[in-house]
């Protein structure tokens, strides 16, 4: 009897220290109740389970729990997920080159990087990891799954893939490398048509971006094309010094709110443009996230440039990272971005027909295959290198192509319901698509506007 209440004394020890570690403060019956059935069932559990099991295991897994009902990009981090992160964030690793994240519990594909094993295997945003070798990806944290597919480079992971649409799962075997990202991409297209592809935002990136404008200006840019299209965002000190090499100083480009009003914070831009007259158009599909959103709906709400492309991921909100005891940190959701309209970029319900993050002004759906296909050959590689099949058409670019041309960008921004007008025959049904393993076939596109 003593050591039972021993036990019992030791487990709500721990739920204090855990309460008090998540700032969870008590403020009613009603929450002592819970913390009194969580201690019973950790009590049950340890005196009766079919195997011996560690207090510290079921308070971690406890932990687990609690935080994977706050939203896909708050995370318990244990020593190693910590270290590994900190890692990622200062120098290169060993890894396939995936962003990652849980949407509705599922370990979804946010984007692949650039240049990476995942790139040129054609992993697709959006792409349902069900496993990890022969690990089930079902109930694991994306921390987790992480430092599955990390490792040293040259060693391979074998990942197994659910796709829409797809009638099997597909099997991709990675061989991972160090990965390194080069973020930025310029060319001069037809008619003095500057184009700029960022990745990534990271330190650099507005230093970059702007070097690329000047040398673009140079060679007599007269609009550009800014491709955002797979970027998942990065740092949001890069995304407001973007902001203001196109919109004028003193502009607010995106707002952070949370319960706390000190997170409360806006963000201007603090220099005049370097670029405030050359006309844009901005380039997003599903795998544009973040900073991307940011950029491209501040761009939007001052109709400073006209967005063509798919509707982009949704990720609209702040994360801290804080430590705690033992080398771990909880990484946790604290504020929400909202942009100068006011509205928020974060998903919705989608359920009932909410659409998540930045709506373009011309919707040009394109199939998820389809896409992928563009991503590889915007790197020059070659989608099938055992036969010479025919480059994929880039319906999004060439319907920026075209509106530069016939000089309406601005006339679409105020108006983008003209397009449709000036281009109803456009509009295409899509295709049912096959899909195996061996080969993803093209499919037709459809061109809409906002609504």
């Amino acid at each position: 009897m003593y050591i039972i209440k021993l036990k019992k004394v030791f487990f709500i020890v721990i739920f204090v220290l855990i309460v008090s570690f998540v700032k969870v403060y008590a403020k009613s019956d009603e929450t002592y109740d819970t913390l009194r059935m969580m201690i019973d069932v950790m009590e049950i559990i340890d005196t009766n389970y079919v195997e011996t099991t560690k207090s510290k295991d079921l308070v971690i897994g406890a932990i687990n729990g609690i935080v994977r009902t706050l939203d896909p990009y708050s995370q318990f981090m244990d020593e190693k997920a910590y270290k590994e992160m900190k890692t990622e964030t200062q120098g290169s690793y060993g890894g396939v080159g995936l962003r990652i994240m849980l949407q509705d519990g599922i370990l979804t594909v946010l984007t692949p990087m650039t240049d990476t094993p995942a790139y040129y295997a054609g992993i697709l945003p959006e792409d349902k990891i069900i496993k990890i070798d022969d690990k089930s990806t079902e109930n694991m944290s994306s921390d987790e799954a992480v430092r599955l597919m990390r490792g040293n480079p040259g060693t391979t992971v074998v990942l197994t893939i659910s796709r829409p649409k797809a009638k099997e799962e597909l099997i991709f075997t990675l061989k991972r490398k160090n990965i390194k990202i080069e973020t930025v991409k310029k060319m001069m297209l037809e008619d003095n048509i500057g184009y700029i592809r960022l990745s990534e935002f990271n330190a650099q990136s507005a230093e970059d971006v702007s070097k690329m404008l000047n040398d673009l200006s140079k060679d007599k840019m007269k609009a550009l094309i800014f491709d955002l299209r797979n970027n998942p965002g990065g740092l949001l000190d890069s995304s407001v010094n973007i902001c203001e090499l196109f919109i004028k100083e003193d502009s607010l480009v995106v707002s952070t709110k949370g319960r706390d009003k000190a997170l409360e914070q806006n963000y201007y831009t603090k220099k005049k443009p370097a670029f405030a007259d050359i006309p844009i158009v901005i380039l997003i599909n599903r795998g544009s996230a973040s900073a991307s959103e940011i950029v491209t709906g501040t761009m939007q709400d001052y109709k400073r440039a006209l967005v063509i492309g798919g509707n982009s991921f949704g990720k609209g909100s702040v994360q801290t990272i804080i430590p705690l005891s033992d080398g771990n940190a909880l990484r946790m959701t604290i504020a929400k971005y909202y942009l100068p309209s006011g509205r928020t970029i974060s998903k919705q319900d989608t359920k009932k027909g909410i659409k998540s993050g930045i709506t373009p002004d011309i919707l040009v759906e394109v199939l998820p295959e389809t896409e992928g296909k563009l991503y590889m050959q915007s790197e020059s590689v070659k989608v099938n290198k055992d036969n010479n099949e025919p480059k994929v058409e880039d319906e999004v670019l060439q319907t920026a192509v075209k509106v530069i041309k016939a000089n309406k960008i601005n006339e679409y921004i105020n108006n983008p319901e003209k397009y449709l007008q000036d281009y109803p025959k456009e509009i295409v049904k899509k295709e049912e698509i096959k899909i195996d393993n061996k080969e993803l076939k093209n499919g037709a596109k459809n061109t809409t506007t906002k609504k």
